[in-house]
């Protein structure tokens, strides 16, 4: 049994906060603490060298070095004992549960037990993986740490040992540790908003950890998300800090090496006064400071870590900033008040959950009051509300909860009340992302800075309808340009909606791309890309890398360039240029407040375009649709094709480079999900195509064979066929623009008898037979002749009837004439094949895009019948070869014979054409595939058959003639039911066989009986193994290939059409460039080409009609007509999606659900706005008679009576509508108190002195306050003595006496000068904001401080001006600075509200303007010139003057009369 604790559970286990101020940390100086383990990042990293069990070990090591805990090493026996009776000691602990050498302590033998001495470090034994017994295999993580570990360690152990993402938001849980009741529906609210708001943006869950309480409540909110979420990668992150020494069941975590797992047992009902973990969370940092059973150990390393946390900076996706934090507060007691204040007074915004109980009630209800309303009568009204134990509320008890409340309430932009069903706050996700905005919008920044730091803060929670809602209003007026750093960093974070949205507000992406920008992406590419392995395989491989300046970017433009074209396809020119030398200058200048470097550039200044300079990119849409596409991001992709001008032939090469990454990427999920991204762009290909083939048939087939100079000069019908878009080229547009090329000049409505009848009579052109499109071709003969015979349609059938007649040539060579000596038909065949020859070299060195010789070669080998071509000429010449030796005349024949074969299935591509053959050739093609195949399964029937029938028949067969034919040869004329006759005995015939083997033309007879002429082998085994045979290859292996064949008709058929027209274009591609004439008379047009190009140096013209370069008005103004097709295909697209009977029933659903929840919302607000109307009609009823009975009682008197005596008319109080939720304009005024505030804060600066609480009600002296007993404080001084307090604070009570940090009692005299001049812009002229002109002034910064001040303060005796304003200024301008002064204006003479002041010490300052009307002015530059910082930790700047300027509150009182002086803008 352990020990009980004197503390209760009820008011221990509730969560702090630091009392310390946070401290701004410098984003260029935070280390980069970010280590990824997302499965994102994971997927393409090569495998870790460490297995699990090195991983454990490697932790089993690093933790003990780093991470300690706390042992007693001195028992001392305690009056208190356990439950069961045993002694224990001071610590807690029994004798037991202590080391020997602190049972045998002889060093501290007689001394009295002291925890700071008898406490000791030691190497932590309890971490690991943890698991809870009986509630499933999750398994989470755990370590003992000591009370003293410094926050770092800790954080680094959460990032890099267990593998947590940095967080974007760190969300403090903080409320009752006893089980408490919340209302059902609260409690669903709650539990569904706080892990919305933790699952999407990233965020970190910090709570108590034990199974009780709030906690419980948190836990239980990510077990229900847990079973109901389908994903693994959106886990919530849920931290338990809890108290190592008030945990139950916590000797099962011991392991000196480490428990993996270690095996955890949640015992409620035998917990006692400890607590159980909760089994919900994911982690658990358990602070141990030596003792037992004592609560609130885990508070002041809980504060720490989450004050270390929140300092520091989370870089991602191109946006540094510093980690926000809020504390949610559920029900609680007197500790949850503290963490509250804690975390208000360091700047911490709360959300405080109504309805919930307790401390979170109080402050709820007081929270919407005026500061002077709210009273300890008021207070301790509330408290006898929501708490039953009123007995442990004292009266100075109370007076600490309404000052602390007052300080709470009054820093109202840091506290935010959810209330269930209240306008704009039905979720708590939404509450909780307001309440941060809303802090941030109401914390000082310099200009710009606020509302940019609330983009920063929505764009890294990924929570766009925040953005639109609470940032993207009237309020403020976004410039593009202020946009396009938040831009590039929702594209590498992959945050399409936010990109949608700055596309929305303005941002044009023509001048968001620059070189640099486009740059800065593609370095920082997903490293799961393949793309990006494809880079850095580049660069590894350059050899220009290492000969490279250090300054030049490791990658460049060209980089990408070399990759895309690999991808692309070799018929399209580079995209990004290799740049030269001079164009590799970089921009820098550097912003505050943004942490994203490229080579030391910061990213704003990548959008700072400095004068002469161009860095714009040929088309920006194109590149980032690029970007987007290469790492498959599908919604980024479809927002950024929409922006596009050239959107046909974007959605092609979108396809193109799909199909090729999926070809290379290794993950199968990932290679399909690209293949169907590649044909959704090939169906929008296809839509935009449509739409505008519907509204201009001509102008539509320009667009295919456009010319576009931003995708390599290429045209979208050769991207088409590249991509293999089949559907896109065999659609109705595309197919009619190739039968228009087909048929070249002539009418596409020709019959084929009139072309055929024109080719064989030419004179008939003259007689109309056949109609050309254009009608001057009618009138001119020759025109038209030569139209006729260019036409493709009328090549080709020239070649077909050249080429039936070279075949009926060339058989009857082979079949009639073949003589000793080629005949004249024979040496026509030669010449009809030399013009062959002649016209396949033409094709092979016909070049006119310029690609080079051997891309030209590896295009013309990659078709299938140039092959056959060039295997058909090579035999045939091999075949002339053999046939002019006459020694060889016979094989020359075989060999042309064999030829001709060859030059017959040629024919097959010729049938292509056609309409109705094309589509069975390629059937018979595919099926040519299944026969290969089936090969290979009929060899090993054929092959083992045969042997084994060999071997018993046929005994020592040396002839391997005879051999081939027994073992493959017979066995495959056997499927076919030529069975041998000697296999079963029956026909064995001795005279057909030689019985030796000596015969060459018979086979050798089987095993046989010599004598009786029997044959001698087993014929019942013959006859079996020949019906297995028979049955596997005839019905098995024959009725699968014609499965095989029916399957691949099927598959085939369906496609059929589409494959043939795809193929057509071939055809079409080689007829329309082909010669006029066909072979032999082609050898004149190619003596022709031989002069054109040869001797009078004359390029190849490239085909108008395939790849036709536009002017630039005309193409400008096609490309608009396209964009504006596009979008009514758009609009068709989501008119079309929204008619879907599966949309349309969302649709329905969701506007169900809207109205179901504004009828719940709007039942709960007249509810309420009810209940607080009957609550004032009873106070006004009640005031009424109280008023009645004072009039009876004064007419029985005989009088009025006394006017005293009257009740006052209750006064009417308005229904509780608005909390001050973020994005209201209502706004109590608390900003003019009566009385001094910072001189009342708890806590005295730079001291650990705490003042006496001092309501605002209590602060006049004259108010009577009875307990009021503040402590005395005066710093020691060496060039003071202590005396008695002299002076009383005329601003009334502090909570403090004596001199504080004062130099001495009374007031203490400081003078703050305001230096001022006038902004102005480059051309000298003052600047105006709201019609008023704009001030600058001098302000000063130490390094320790958060904000900036005026350069003034107290002064040393004797001296004229202040220290800090000594540290900014050179020695010799102090005597004109003086007399500056003299000259200047008294803006403000008085009290100043310190916190440094005491009831018996406070400052008195006065503030004098000093203003430079004149920017030539002397002194002003003379100021100017001598503004030195001599001090390196202050710094100064000239500031404009405006509300938001971080600077200190009573500085901005002085800043704001100045300006009111000068009736400048504030």
């Amino acid at each position: 049994m352990e020990p009980s604790s004197p503390r209760k559970l009820g008011s221990v286990q509730e969560e702090g906060f630091g009392m310390q101020p946070q401290r701004t940390v410098d984003l260029g100086l935070v280390p980069n603490l970010w280590h990824s383990n997302s499965s994102l990042f994971r997927s393409r990293r090569p495998p870790s060298a460490l297995g699990n069990s090195e991983k454990q070990e490697n932790l089993s090591s690093w933790i003990p070095e780093n991470i300690k805990k706390k042992e007693c090493v001195y028992f001392v026996e305690s009056a208190k004992m356990t439950d069961a009776g045993k002694v224990v000691c001071e610590c807690g602990y029994t004798r037991e549960q202590h080391l020997e050498e602190a049972i045998k302590a002889h060093v501290f033998q007689g001394k009295e037990w002291d925890p700071k001495k008898h406490i000791q470090e030691m190497p932590t034994d309890a971490f690991g993986d943890i698991v809870f017994t009986g509630l499933g295999q999750k398994v989470g993580k755990y370590v003992r740490v000591s009370q003293d570990t410094p926050s770092s360690v800790i954080y680094h152990l959460m990032t890099q040992h267990w593998g947590l993402d940095v967080p974007n938001l760190l969300i403090s849980v903080t409320g009752g540790a006893k089980n408490f009741n919340m209302k059902l529906r609260l409690k669903s609210i709650f539990r569904r908003g706080l892990v919305k708001v933790a699952q999407t943006t990233g965020a970190w869950l910090i709570t108590g950890g034990s199974h009780a309480g709030v906690m419980k409540q948190v836990g239980e909110a990510v077990r229900d998300f847990n079973l109901s979420s389908s994903y693994k990668e959106g886990d919530v992150i849920t931290i338990g800090v809890a108290t190592w020494g008030t945990v139950h069941n916590r000797e099962s975590l011991v392991h000196p090496m480490g428990g993996f797992p270690a095996e955890y047992v949640l015992d409620e009902e035998g917990q006692g006064k400890l607590t159980c973990l909760d089994s919900n969370h994911s982690h658990f940092i358990l602070v141990d400071d030596g003792t037992h059973g004592r609560y609130g150990v885990e508070i002041p390393l809980r504060a720490r870590l989450e004050k270390f946390i929140s300092e520091q900076t989370k870089e991602k996706g191109g946006v540094a900033i510093k980690i926000p934090i809020v504390c949610v507060v559920l029900e609680g007691g007197p500790g949850t008040l503290n963490t509250i204040y804690n975390a208000i007074t360091s700047g911490t915004p709360c959300v405080i959950v109504a309805g919930s109980g307790r401390v979170a009630d109080v402050i709820a209800q007081v929270a919407h009051l005026p500061i002077s309303e709210i009273t300890i009568s008021l207070i301790q009204k509330k408290l006898s509300m929501f708490f039953q134990e009123m007995e442990i509320f004292t009266e100075s008890r109370i007076v600490e909860w309404t000052k602390k409340i007052q300080d709470i309430v009054r820093r109202r932009q840091l506290l935010t009340v959810f209330r269930e069903g209240k306008d704009g706050q039905q979720e708590v996700d939404i509450a909780i992302l307001q309440a941060l905005l809303k802090a941030s919008r109401n914390h000082d920044h310099f200009g710009h800075e606020n509302w940019d730091h609330q983009l920063k803060l929505a764009v890294a929670w990924n929570r766009v309808d925040i953005a639109r809602s609470e940032i993207f209003t009237d309020e403020q007026q976004w410039k593009p340009s202020d946009l396009h750093p938040m831009m590039t960093a929702a594209l590498i974070s992959n945050k399409p909606d936010f990109v949608k949205l700055f596309l929305e507000n303005g941002v044009q992406l023509k001048e968001f791309v620059t070189w640099d920008t486009l740059l800065y992406l593609y370095e920082n590419l997903a490293p799961s890309c393949l793309f990006h392995c494809k880079l850095q395989k580049l660069l590894a491989e350059e050899p220009e890398r290492l000969a490279c300046a250090p300054a030049v970017p490791r990658l460049q433009m060209h980089h990408v360039a070399q990759v895309l074209h690999e991808l692309l396809g070799d018929f399209t020119k580079p995209l990004y240029p290799r740049p030269r030398h001079s164009d590799r200058s970089r921009l820098s200048l550097p912003v505050p407040h943004i942490k994203l470097n490229v080579q030391g550039v910061s990213l704003r200044s990548l959008y700072k375009q400095s004068s002469g300079h161009v860095t714009f990119t040929m088309d920006p849409v194109r590149d980032l649709l690029i970007w987007a596409i290469i790492q498959n991001r599908q919604e980024l992709a479809e927002i950024i094709w929409a922006q596009s001008q050239d959107c046909i032939m974007a959605a092609l090469a979108c396809s193109k480079l799909l199909k090729e990454l999926s070809k290379e990427e290794e993950d199968t999920d990932s290679s399909e999900d690209m293949l169907a991204l590649a044909d959704e762009y090939e169906l929008r290909a296809i839509g935009v195509f449509t739409e505008c083939y519907r509204k201009d048939e001509e102008r539509a087939q320009k667009l295919l064979i456009r010319v576009s100079e931003a995708w390599g000069k290429t045209t979208c019908l050769k991207l088409a066929l590249e991509a293999k878009d089949m559907k896109f080229v065999s659609h109705g547009g595309v197919q009619a623009f190739l039968t228009k090329v087909w048929w070249g000049q002539l009418c596409v409505d020709n019959g084929l008898w009139q072309v055929m009848l024109c080719m064989l009579v030419f004179p008939l052109l003259f007689t109309g037979l056949v109609s050309f499109r254009e009608k001057r071709l009618q009138s001119d003969r020759p025109a038209r002749v030569r139209a006729f015979f260019n036409a493709p349609v009328v090549i080709f059938h020239l070649n077909i009837l050249s080429y039936f007649a070279f075949l009926w040539l060339f058989a009857h060579v082979l079949m009639v004439d073949f003589q000793a000596s080629p005949s004249w038909r024979e040496c026509i065949v030669y010449c009809w094949l030399f013009s062959l020859v002649c016209e396949e070299t033409r094709q092979l060195f016909y070049d006119p895009n310029g690609f080079g010789l051997l891309k030209m070669a590896s295009l013309y080998f990659s078709d299938f019948w140039n092959k056959l071509d060039v295997g058909a000429i090579l035999l045939f010449i091999a075949g002339l070869t053999c046939r002019l030796i006459p020694a060889t005349l016979y094989p020359g024949r075989i060999i042309l014979s064999l030829d001709f074969i060859m030059f017959c299935l040629r024919l097959m591509h010729i049938f292509t054409v056609s309409k109705t053959l094309g589509p069975k050739i390629i059937i018979v093609k595919r099926m040519m595939k299944d026969v290969f195949f089936f090969l290979f399964l009929l060899a090993v029937w054929v092959v083992s058959f045969g042997v084994a029938k060999q071997a018993i028949l046929i005994h020592n067969e040396n002839r391997v003639d005879w051999i081939f034919r027994g073992v493959v040869y017979h066995s495959y004329l056997t499927i076919f039911g030529q069975i041998p006759a000697y296999i079963d005995g029956v026909n064995f015939n001795p005279e057909h066989c030689s019985p030796n083997g000596t015969d060459p033309y018979k086979p050798k007879c089987p095993e046989s009986d010599t004598t009786l002429h029997e044959p001698a082998f087993p014929e019942w085994l013959t006859v079996i193994l020949l019906c297995l045979y028979l049955l596997f290859t005839n019905i098995l292996l024959l009725n699968l290939l014609i499965a095989m064949f029916n399957y691949t008709f099927q598959q085939v058929q369906e496609h059929t059409d589409q494959i043939w027209k795809f193929q057509r274009h071939d055809l079409i591609e080689e007829y329309h460039g082909r010669p006029p004439a066909p072979p032999p008379l082609i050898l004149l047009n190619h003596l022709q080409l031989l002069v054109r190009r040869v001797i009078l140096k004359i390029p190849p013209k490239r085909h108008k009609q395939l790849k036709n370069k536009l002017e630039k008005n005309e193409e400008a103004a096609l490309l608009s007509w396209e964009i504006y097709l596009k979008e009514n295909y758009l609009q068709n697209q989501q008119y079309q999606l929204k008619q879907r009977p599966e949309q349309r029933i969302q649709d329905i659903g969701n506007k169900v659900d809207a109205m179901v929840e504004l009828l719940d919302v709007d039942r709960m607000k007249r509810s309420g706005s009810l209940e607080q109307r009957l609550a004032s009609l009873e106070e006004q009823m009640a005031q009424t008679a109280r008023a009645l009975h004072w009039i009876v009682r004064a007419l029985r008197d005989g009088g009025l009576g006394s006017e005293a005596d009257a009740p006052a008319p209750a006064p009417q109080k308005a229904p509780e509508e608005q909390d001050l939720v973020p994005g209201s304009r209502q706004k109590v005024e608390d900003g003019d108190d009566l009385y001094h505030v910072n001189a009342r804060h708890l806590l005295y600066p730079s001291c650990p002195v705490t003042r006496f609480p001092v309501p605002d009600e209590k602060v006049p002296w004259e108010t009577e306050f009875v307990i009021y007993n503040p402590p005395f404080y005066t710093a020691e001084r060496k060039d003071k003595a202590v005396v008695d307090p002299v002076g009383r604070n005329p601003m009334g009570r502090t909570g403090l006496r004596g001199c504080g940090s004062l130099s001495c009692f009374g007031p203490n005299h400081a003078l703050h000068p305001v230096i001022t001049r006038w902004r102005r812009n480059q051309d000298g002229a003052i600047c105006r904001k709201s019609i008023k002109k704009m001030l600058e002034v001098l302000v000063v910064k130490d390094l320790q401080s958060e904000h900036w001040a005026l350069p003034g303060g107290s002064r040393e005796p004797g001296e004229t001006l202040p220290r800090k304003l000594k540290r900014i200024l050179r020695q010799e301008f102090w005597p004109s600075f003086e007399s500056l002064l003299k000259q200047g204006v008294e803006v403000y003479k008085g009290y100043v509200d310190d916190p440094r002041n005491t009831d018996n010490a406070w400052i008195e300052t006065v503030a004098i303007s000093v203003h430079f009307q004149d920017q030539n002015d002397v002194e002003l530059k003379r100021l100017n010139s001598h503004l030195y910082s001599c001090d390196p930790e202050v710094s100064f700047r000239w500031q404009v003057v405006d509300r938001c300027i971080p600077l200190y509150a009573n500085h901005k009182t002085i800043l704001q009369k100045t300006a009111a002086l000068f009736e400048a803008y504030y």
